[in-house]
């Protein structure tokens, strides 16, 4: 294994594990169980990926490597162990924040690798990114992103765009992964602190012509 392809293997544990707290604080959110805890880390970790890897025709990354399920597991517990702590539920977003940057560029440069054209790479990142977010918040009944116009699918595309852009550009792996990691943080960053949204469809909620 090269540095390049040990950066990456390390660089996807670390999105998944981020992804994973993240799913178990939603649970804590809730005031779940552990094994709701479980649940909810593993589903978010490893759901965008799997989608990813179903529609690119890949194997499916976690099911002959169980160290990922192992890790959101191992998130779960250490949520879990905290105890009931006022800061975990804002770190949540935070943790989501870098779980999104990370998986923004994990999943952009795992379908670019496998011979996917830019564009849909692109696309897979932003699904690899979003896609076990909106599970955790379907079960655990919350407005999921897609419905509450803040700007996170958009951030997701800014860095799988950014490094789409870059590596097109004859940039080496980690130098694009850096910035696009940071413009997909930065943005995401900006919306939590600032509360952006993105602006609605203009018109009487109540008006259906057109």
């Amino acid at each position: 294994m090269d540095a390049l392809q040990t950066a990456f293997y390390w660089l996807d544990y670390a999105a998944v594990a981020v992804f994973g707290a993240s799913g178990a604080l939603a649970a804590a959110r809730r005031k779940q169980d552990i094994i709701t805890f479980a649940f909810f880390a593993a589903i978010t970790g490893v759901g965008g990926g799997t989608l990813r890897d179903v529609l690119i025709g890949a194997p499916v990354f976690w099911v002959q490597r169980p160290g990922y399920i192992i890790v959101c597991l191992i998130a779960a517990v250490i949520v879990w162990v905290t105890g009931k702590r006022g800061w975990r539920f804002r770190a949540l977003l935070w943790l989501d924040a870098i779980g999104l940057a990370a998986y923004a560029v994990v999943g952009t440069a795992k379908a670019l690798n496998l011979g996917v054209h830019p564009f849909s790479a692109m696309i897979m990142g932003v699904l690899t990114t979003c896609f076990g977010g909106i599970i955790r918040d379907v079960l655990a009944g919350e407005p999921n992103l897609l419905m509450t116009r803040e700007i996170y699918v958009t951030a997701a595309l800014l860095g799988a765009g950014a490094f789409v852009c870059l590596t097109l550009m004859g940039l080496s792996f980690w130098p694009a992964a850096i910035v696009a990691f940071f413009a997909a943080f930065i943005l995401r960053a900006a919306a939590i602190r600032y509360r952006l949204a993105l602006p609605g469809f203009p018109g009487a909620s109540g008006d259906t012509e057109y």
